[in-house]
């Protein structure tokens, strides 16, 4: 079997994953580097069993993976997935399509209708870029003048990335957060990022340490997979007073600070996953 890997730079997760292909037998690796790779749009052949992306560039990756997928191959993840996931407008919808519990969620198009929104909301709220990752470009908006001078920057910045305004009711997280592992139907593992910051991510500085994988955890960390196509996924979720709630979910997952500390091997069983999908037992 001939397994194709879509990568940008080969971080500590790419190499555990490399690790765990090579350590099957059968198992043919081809590095396929997203700096490198030229599409040909209907003319291209190409002889992997299946490809799996695992690209930095979210661009990079949701074309690469609809550019595989019109070839011919089989992809973990989709681009469905991907586009899904990648963009957190869409991810709220598909929650709310399949009644995920998630913090409240309201858009506007424009500097004015935002600033009435979120003083329909309350304060505080977040405003979050719709495309973008690492807790990148995040503002905790506690009153009105940092909802206009916010606002305004964003306006005049007017690219991509702002020309909406994506904004999420601010949840008291206590300093902490959660991301759990979904593999298929199944939540493997979770952990807690622990931060002074009210950004928890790890690469901004979230302490990882074990979280036990609950019923309650794993029942919404599955509904939530599934509510934007399964696959391989994270979800980051919130513990609130009305029950766990569901941040965002991640179609190219970051592993490396929770295989040690959740002391299971969260590659392995990634590839065991994209085998069977290759095999088409997924």
């Amino acid at each position: 079997m001939k397994i194709g890997l879509l990568h940008s730079l080969i971080r500590k997760d790419e190499k555990f994953l490399i690790d765990e292909f090579n350590a099957k037998k059968g198992i043919e690796l081809a590095m396929i580097d997203d700096r490198e790779i030229s599409f040909n749009i209907g003319r291209d052949k190409f002889n992997y069993d299946i490809v799996v992306e695992r690209c930095i560039n979210h661009s990079r990756a949701l074309h690469g993976l609809k550019l595989f997928e019109s070839a011919g191959i089989k992809c973990v993840n989709t681009y469905n997935v991907a586009t899904v996931c990648g963009d957190k407008l869409l991810t709220s919808c598909a929650l709310a399509e399949h009644n995920v519990p998630q913090p409240e969620v309201r858009v506007a198009f424009t500097e004015e209708s935002a600033l009435q929104t979120i003083e329909d909301m309350s304060y505080p709220v977040v405003l979050k870029p719709a495309v973008g990752s690492w807790g990148r470009l995040l503002s905790k908006i506690n009153d009105r003048d940092a909802a206009e001078a916010i606002l305004e920057h964003k306006t005049v910045l007017g690219s991509y990335h702002h020309s909406i305004f994506y904004i999420q009711k601010y949840v008291e997280k206590k300093g902490k957060d959660i991301r759990s592992f979904v593999i298929g139907d199944k939540c493997i593992a979770a952990i807690y990022r622990t931060s002074t910051h009210w950004i928890t991510n790890t690469a901004r500085g979230g302490v990882a340490t074990n979280c036990i994988v609950t019923d309650e955890l794993s029942d919404i960390s599955v509904r939530a997979a599934k509510a934007v196509g399964g696959g391989i996924v994270a979800i980051d979720v919130f513990e609130t007073s009305q029950g766990l709630m569901v941040n965002e979910v991640n179609y190219t997952m970051e592993y490396k600070n929770s295989i040690y500390t959740t002391g299971v091997n969260i590659p392995q069983k990634m590839v065991e996953y994209i085998l069977q999908v290759a095999e088409g037992r997924k």
